[in-house]
């Protein structure tokens, strides 16, 4: 495994971008600066990567959190050192979710910032804890090993960012280089599937089939191991019903009769709520029970009147928030593969009562969609909207979201009917201002159409990469719910705390129509519910960038699908769904 010519005389530059070429990298996010200069000029004369140019560092790291999500890759993402802070957020997110980016920061001079060199601060310390490793550039002899490490350990346990710090120096220092060459099994992930303790997948069986009213939940983690068609052929083997916490949500087909759907604190609705609570099991898959997927550890109730089962690849998630009986570290599909082998082997004959939850699930679909709930003066409802785009909404689309009405009702309502990672949230952190760079990301990862729903309040968070938007040509539809609130910390007030109004959750109205115009996006507004399918039907079928904006009630007016809300609700005999 050497270079076929034997060593070659190479800069850093060449190196770097060689490496990535050759771990399969087509694109990489990010935005120039000073200390990259160096890199860019043998980008530009050497190297095929697509560059996708974003208008502000924190939109690339989101769009690469995004675009790996989707991909299954691991995704690059470069800053320059001014810049180096504003990639936190996308890191941290991509490090609660498990997504493998490879985070390149160049910088000045080693130790130029002892000398206060503008710039100057210490990336690697800054990016240690929300990496699974951080460390620098010191020569360009180690570039070749310490890129295949890089893709390596971001790939491999539970994938996480590993973050690269690149001295502006490094780019244009040269070295013979006799070991380019990369490890092809680290440009995807999971790179590895152990399988967990065959004992405990047994134990857990035994549990499974003697269990009277058992569910399966799954986390993100089960579309991270592309565990999707054995989980359900576990499901239909033992007609176990399946839900989702938000970020895992399209696991299994959510129209299949074993789908409960989304389940939890976030987009959970009360009949997959209320089954959960009442189910005598509990199988954890790829989930680390946080507390918005579990109702702040109160969905399953007392946790001593149930058995938990827990399967993940993080040791440190397996039965962190819950007792469990039986605890397995391992891949997901790979584990359950073993499951599902064992069970027909040696269970041929099981004969298991058939659970078709699609009746339930209808009923409570209907209620929510034929509830006409007076909307206030001026809005429309959020439920209509998530109930078009449901019936329009082509098999092959992306759906971004992020907290706030912009997620809460397409978490709850939307149907994907075809199993896959195609629902993208940052329910990890919950930051604002996710949705629109995950779009970016998604365009350049998906070749369907891309839909981003956004509040206004992330919105004035990345106006500026509309244009990033406009500029990629993509399919891309990006719906404006718009309440002229932080709409969240209003509800979380006035729900939870019984604050009468809020103290500064509202801002000043702004025509986000004119703004997307600007930008060159094909732009409508929706002011009557009879507008909202052939807008939304046009948007999607346009092929370019398409911006639709629709008013909507804060969270404190209409009350949307987050349980201990709802409870708020209905001791104040407020207007809700659930």
């Amino acid at each position: 495994m050497v270079n076929p010519a034997g060593p070659m005389r190479m800069n850093g530059a060449q190196v770097i971008l060689k490496m990535l070429e050759l771990h399969g990298v087509r694109h990489v996010f990010g935005l120039p600066g000073e200390t990259t200069i160096g890199w860019y000029k043998e980008w530009r004369a050497h190297s095929d990567i697509e560059f996708v140019l974003t208008r502000d560092e924190r939109t690339a790291s989101y769009a690469a959190e995004a675009y790996a999500k989707i991909t299954g890759r691991p995704c690059v993402l470069e800053a320059p050192s001014p810049g180096i802070t504003h990639c936190t957020p996308g890191i941290t997110e991509a490090f609660l979710s498990s997504v493998p980016v490879i985070f390149f920061s160049s910088d000045i001079p080693i130790n130029q910032d002892k000398k206060h060199g503008l710039t100057g601060v210490d990336q690697t310390r800054l990016y240690d804890s929300i990496c699974k490793e951080s460390f620098v550039l010191t020569n360009v002899k180690d570039i070749p090993f310490l890129l295949r490490r890089a893709f390596r350990v971001a790939t491999s346990g539970r994938p996480a960012p590993v973050h690269i710090r690149v001295p502006i120096n490094i780019y244009g220092e040269e070295a013979e280089i006799g070991d380019l060459y990369a490890e092809p099994e680290y440009s995807h992930y999971p790179a590895h599937r152990p399988v967990a303790d065959h004992g405990k997948i047994r134990a857990a069986i035994d549990i499974l089939i003697k269990a009277e009213k058992p569910a399966i939940v799954c986390g993100q983690g089960g579309l991270i191991s592309k565990a999707s068609d054995v989980i359900l052929e576990l499901a239909e083997l033992l007609q176990i019903p399946v839900g989702t916490t938000t970020p895992g949500k399209g696991t299994i087909p959510e129209d299949h009769p074993l789908a409960l759907r989304v389940i939890g604190g976030r987009g959970g609705m009360e009949y997959s709520n209320q089954y959960v609570h009442e189910a005598d099991t509990i199988f954890f898959i790829g989930s680390n029970t946080d507390s918005a997927a579990t109702d702040h550890w109160k969905l399953y109730g007392d946790p001593n009147s149930k058995t938990f089962l827990h399967l993940d690849i993080a040791e440190a998630h397996v039965g962190n928030n819950f007792p469990v009986q039986v605890g397995m570290v391992g891949d997901a599909r790979a584990s359950i593969e073993y499951m599902v082998e064992i069970i027909r082997a040696e269970h041929p004959n099981l004969d298991r009562p058939r659970v078709d939850l699609n009746p339930v699930k209808k009923t409570a679909l209907d209620k929510v969609f034929n509830s006409n709930i007076p909307m206030p003066e001026g809005t429309l409802s959020p439920v209509r909207l998530s109930q078009v785009l449901d019936k329009i909404m082509p098999d092959d689309a992306v759906v971004t979201s992020e907290p706030g009405v912009s997620a809460i009702y397409p978490s709850a309502l939307l149907t994907f009917r075809i199993p896959g990672r195609r629902y993208i949230t940052n329910y990890s952190m919950g930051a604002l201002g996710y949705s629109v760079p995950a779009c970016i990301g998604a365009a350049y990862a998906n070749d369907g159409p891309i839909i981003s729903f956004t509040g206004d309040g992330s919105f004035g968070f990345v106006i500026g990469d509309m244009e990033t938007l406009k500029r990629s040509g993509k399919n891309v539809t990006v719906i404006l719910t718009r309440n002229d609130a932080f709409g969240w910390i209003r509800g979380e007030a006035i729900l939870l705390d019984d604050v009468d109004e809020p103290w500064s959750t509202d801002f000043g109205a702004v025509d986000y129509v004119k703004v997307a115009e600007g930008f060159g996006f094909k732009t409508a507004r929706i002011t009557s519910e009879a507008d909202i399918e052939p807008i939304l039907s046009e948007a999607i079928a346009n092929p370019g960038a398409n911006f639709v904006e629709i008013m909507v009630p804060s969270q404190d007016k209409i009350i949307p699908f987050v349980p201990n809300w709802v409870r708020a609700a209905r001791e104040k005999n407020l207007p809700h769904f659930y």
